[in-house]
């Protein structure tokens, strides 16, 4: 039966009609905060809102860090790079050659280490109340349910892109993450698998090339030897960093 030809019977209206929240199993919902265009043409497309969401915890599960996550966020990274980019917990120093090439200076970015998970999820909690920095991007190999919804709250308070970096096993734990990814390393780029997005179930993977930038020989010959960005600050002296 068509209900909409049907006399004194309205129409069934579209589900973000209804609330924003809701959304049709078959498309992907409409985004509640602003997105970032990823820059890449294969990828945005699959995401609500057609970009990374600001606002909210976004995890990327990793068979193992280094197999393209920088130049996977280049581009968001680069469209917010007029506040400052945090670097929590990475998994190397951060090279400043390498950063270069991919179009980031040091002096847009702060790196933090600290010695105690604690100290790190209270650092990442703090940057995203702050509201001063333009992107997060906090490596943990171990989160708790608890922790993530901590966090996850406090990026709502702001308009911080906010990426958590996690081993590919976090994939089976549960997350209040709206939007979580999966990265496996593939010939020129990397394999995405939709583990969380609001909308339809994708069982097939994403093959998203990356290229190389363009200083990629400079880059292959020095990575290695190239200095540092400065000193990571400690996490107890983030917060005089962040109203500076």
């Amino acid at each position: 039966m068509n209900c909409s030809s049907t006399p004194g019977v309205s129409p069934l209206a579209a589900p973000e009609a209804l609330h924003p929240s809701l959304w049709r199993a078959s498309q992907l919902a409409r985004s509640g905060t602003r997105c970032i265009d990823t820059g890449h043409a294969a990828l945005s497309p699959q995401l609500p809102g057609g970009g990374w969401p600001v606002g909210t915890l976004v995890e990327l599960l990793q068979q193992q860090p280094g197999i393209g996550e920088m130049r996977l966020l280049r581009p968001a990274l680069q469209a917010c790079a007029e506040r400052r980019i945090v670097l929590l917990q990475p998994p190397h120093p951060p090279q400043a050659l390498a950063l270069a090439a991919l179009g980031l200076q040091p002096s847009q970015l702060l790196w933090l280490r600290t010695s105690r998970s604690a100290d790190a999820l209270w650092a990442a909690e703090q940057v995203l109340r702050s509201g001063s920095c333009g992107a997060l991007l906090f490596w943990a190999n171990h989160a708790r349910g608890e922790s993530l919804r901590r966090l996850h709250l406090a990026a709502q308070a702001g308009e911080t892109l906010f990426f958590m970096l996690r081993p590919l096993a976090a994939a089976q734990d549960a997350s209040p993450a709206p939007l979580r990814l999966a990265l496996r390393p593939a010939a020129g780029g990397v394999h995405i698998d939709f583990v969380k997005r609001r909308g339809p179930q994708r069982d097939a993977p994403l093959f998203l090339p990356l290229g190389l930038p363009l200083a990629s020989s400079l880059l292959q010959r020095h990575a290695f030897v190239d200095r540092p960005v400065p000193t990571p600050a400690g996490a107890r002296n983030l917060q005089p960093q962040l109203v500076q």
